[in-house]
């Protein structure tokens, strides 16, 4: 789910939010390529949210989510001018230029709610 760096950004982030037991990730109906990534601090796990515990890091994922992001990797990439999390989704049928938001394949029967 999450590389390494991803983890230990995380866990920074973490120790400045108490209460805080992990993240939720989600997706937003947004972008010039219809969704994008949604990431919140979180308290636990939600009605029908999936739980991954990766590098020691709990990622909560919202059951809207999760036929879009299943086999998702999360990267943490600093560079010069920026720091970012980056997802690496094999589902992604398409992105915009800028990396902001994303595409996939509907699901049968499933519509994203915004």
């Amino acid at each position: 789910m999450q590389t390494e760096k991803a983890a230990s950004r995380i866990k920074e982030l973490l120790q400045g939010n108490e209460g805080a037991a992990g993240v939720r990730l989600g997706i937003k109906s947004r972008g010039c390529n219809g969704m994008s990534y949604t990431m919140n601090y979180a308290q636990g796990k939600g009605p029908g949210e999936e739980e991954v515990t990766d590098h020691g890091v709990k990622v909560f994922v919202d059951p809207k989510a999760i036929m879009h992001i299943v086999g998702t990797e999360m990267d943490f990439v600093e560079d010069e001018i920026s720091s970012e999390f980056v997802f690496h989704n094999p589902n992604a049928t398409g992105t915009c230029g800028c990396g902001e938001s994303f595409t996939t394949k509907e699901q049968p029967g499933e519509a994203l709610a915004a």
